[in-house]
């Protein structure tokens, strides 16, 4: 199963040194098996591809959906009716860069539990595990909380608290990040419909945004550019945070 996800992201940062932009973005859904069209490829090169050792561990070592499926089971998760799927921007060439990517476990067509895989430019990697504590449907409206614990942007801190949105149909995405700290904060969408991975829908993709990840990182400078110009406070790195993975709060309903 692969399926193509042309979405729109929109990212607003809130409190007294405001910044907001809207792009669109070019998703692949997959169960990470042989199966795809021509131009899309796993664990080869391609004009697109999706490889193993990209996600699902550590960064640039990584074992795919395996890892995924281990890390279920070690929460009680019965991954014997679930269908476990990847969201994620795939390889241009030989160019590669996420900054989140979504592993996804679905029974019955309805997300149960999922990891948001998060990169940072700086070449770390952390993971959020966020379901249900009996692990039942994962609605839109549902809020999911886990403490921020990696260095994203250089303009926050590695403070406060994380609030996911997951919203998953068959004919869509629908996935609200917001990052709370206090009167800061920044809040992150992604919205796109769900349509085959034809080779005519990728070859669209090539010509319509084209450079895939060297774009995604051009994109990312561009912004912190415009607010280091603006004066917001730079931080420095920290370490990134042990361990890889780290278990979400219990849910709340949004207020």
């Amino acid at each position: 199963m692969i399926q193509l996800v042309s979405a729109q992201t929109y990212h607003a940062r809130k409190g007294s040194l405001k910044n907001a932009f809207r792009y669109g973005v070019d998703y692949v859904l997959s169960d990470m098996s042989k199966g795809a069209p021509p131009l899309l490829s796993r664990n080869r090169f391609n004009l697109f591809s999706l490889r193993d050792r990209h996600h699902g561990g550590p960064r640039g070592a990584g074992h795919g959906v395996r890892w995924f499926h281990d890390e279920l089971v070690q929460r009680g998760f019965p991954t014997e009716n679930a269908e476990l799927l990847l969201l994620t921007q795939p390889s241009f060439l030989w160019f590669h860069f996420n900054p989140v990517s979504f592993w996804i476990a679905v029974i019955d067509g309805t997300p149960r539990a999922f990891i948001a895989e998060v990169n940072n430019t700086f070449g770390h990697r952390h993971c959020y595990f966020c379901a249900h504590d009996d692990f039942r449907p994962i609605e839109r409206d549902d809020a999911i909380e886990a403490e921020k614990l990696m260095h994203v942007s250089p303009f926050q801190k590695v403070e406060g608290q994380y609030r996911f949105n997951f919203g998953m149909t068959n004919e869509a995405f629908n996935i609200r990040i917001s990052y709370e700290n206090g009167d800061q904060g920044v809040v992150a969408t992604l919205n796109g419909m769900r349509t085959p991975a034809s080779t005519a829908a990728l070859a669209k993709v090539a010509v319509r945004r084209p450079f895939g990840a060297i774009r995604v990182i051009a994109l990312i400078y561009w912004q912190a550019l415009k607010l280091w110009i603006k004066g917001a406070p730079f931080m420095r790195k920290p370490a990134p945070p042990e361990p890889l993975v780290s278990d979400s709060k219990p849910t709340r309903s949004p207020t």
